[in-house]
């Protein structure tokens, strides 16, 4: 069964919060998840051509991955349900390492398919699982800098783990990757099995348990949130997921040599990982929208900018103030959907939040390719820029001013159980 949810902290509680306290075992299972993920990504594309791959058919290997999470963010609410936060993220662990020992381990594609697929699969365990258990464990007024911290830690993971691969790849080969990347998830699980148990709140008098929820009902009772803030959520993740290639694209398209892009490309991803504790602060002070809305307009700003760049200096500005907007929105998805998630069926609710993101991940590199072929880069980069400025306006209209989503959930939670309650 899943870890009951905490009661709600009291003031007292809140007030003696330290985020540093939980720091290693909340935020240190993140850092080798993603330091894991990072060392692999690189070399997946290159494993594969060694196995006889085409060069698409190589591409499609790094593709699964994205594919094993965004088909598994419902099952992974369902396996969080059943065995908890805790074990969830250890399965996590193990599984991802599976996956990559399976890839490291056959010199057959399709096995190393399904490898890749695992990988991806672990992906949506891990991170269902991570924002369940942050979301309970953490008092709402510390919310958004804890879910900030664990989407910086995830990237300063991502970011480090291509170095330590290409360090063990240049002294022992292409597998030293995979096996930097066993160890760092196998470690994440070993930490993850650390995470206290969350505590069991006292049942409140005369109320009995309320209805185990679905997937169906979760749709139902929350299809408002879901058609609303949840549409804007998945143009915000198409910006995010099209800017991580329009840099190289635009580098390539000014033929800038490739080392220069790459140098360019890792500058802005510095400047994303500077940001992130911030911005979940102020958005803990002063409410989601003063960090949401600015993060897609500065990058929908660049976005715009960037096909009038026209040399090193020019496409450098831009990039940074990409990697600035996109990193004051770290933990932004996950602090939305905590905020409206429902105490009773949570990891429900955030499977499909996750499920609603993933798919605006895959759409947004999607229309930029379609619109690059059809049209040029140019127009391309243009349209993901004016669907920053959409998702904008559908976050400042939408996200409810601060602290009424919360109270909103726990005004619903509260009507169900008066509803479950005898005599009522």
């Amino acid at each position: 069964m899943s870890s009951p949810p905490a009661a709600p902290p009291s003031p007292s509680a809140s007030s003696s919060f330290s985020l540093r306290r939980i720091a290693v075992p909340a935020f240190g299972p993140s850092l080798l998840f993603g330091l894991g993920e990072g060392a692999i990504l690189p070399i997946v594309p290159l494993t594969a051509r060694e196995l006889g791959a085409s060069v698409p058919i190589a591409a499609l290997m790094v593709a699964l991955i994205g594919i094993g999470s965004l088909l598994n963010n419902i099952p992974a609410s369902m396996i969080t349900m059943r065995w908890g936060e805790r074990w969830a993220i250890v399965v996590a662990g193990v599984w991802s390492g599976l996956g990559m020992a399976l890839c490291v381990g056959t010199s057959h594609l399709g096995l190393f398919a399904t490898g890749c697929f695992m990988v991806g699969m672990s992906q949506a365990v891990y991170n269902l699982a991570r924002q369940s258990y942050m979301t309970e464990a953490v008092p709402p007024e510390f919310r958004a800098r804890a879910l900030s911290t664990l989407g910086g830690v995830m990237r300063i993971g991502m970011f480090a783990g291509p170095f330590l691969a290409a360090g063990a790849v240049h002294a022992y080969g292409l597998p030293a990757a995979y096996v930097v990347g066993i160890v760092a998830v196998m470690g994440a699980a070993a930490l993850g099995a650390r995470i206290p148990d969350l505590e069991v709140p006292p049942a409140p008098p005369g109320h009995v348990a309320p209805a185990p929820t679905t997937i169906v009902s979760t749709l139902r009772d929350h299809r408002r949130v879901f058609l609303t803030l949840g549409l804007g959520v998945m143009l915000v993740s198409a910006v995010r997921a099209s800017r991580q290639a329009v840099i190289p694209l635009w580098a390539d398209h000014l033929m800038l040599a490739p080392s220069v892009a790459s140098l360019i490309y890792g500058l802005a991803g510095g400047i994303d990982m500077l940001v992130f504790y911030p911005a979940g602060k102020v958005m803990d002070q002063k409410g989601r929208r003063w960090v949401a809305v600015p993060s897609m307009l500065i990058m929908g700003l660049a976005m715009l900018l960037m096909p009038l760049t026209t040399g090193t200096l020019t496409l450098l500005l831009v990039a940074l103030a990409i990697g600035f907007g996109n990193g004051i929105g770290s933990g932004m998805i996950m602090t939305l959907g905590a905020d409206h998630s429902p105490r009773h069926g949570r990891a429900h609710f955030l499977g499909v939040w996750r499920l609603m993101s993933d798919i605006g991940s895959s759409c947004g590199p999607a229309l930029l390719s379609f619109l690059a072929g059809s049209l040029s880069l140019a127009s391309g980069i243009a349209a993901i820029g004016l669907i920053a400025f959409a998702a904008a306006g559908a976050l400042a209209y939408w996200i409810p001013r601060r602290g009424k989503a919360g109270k909103a959930a726990e005004a619903a939670e509260s009507a169900k159980a008066e509803s479950a309650t005898p005599g009522a």
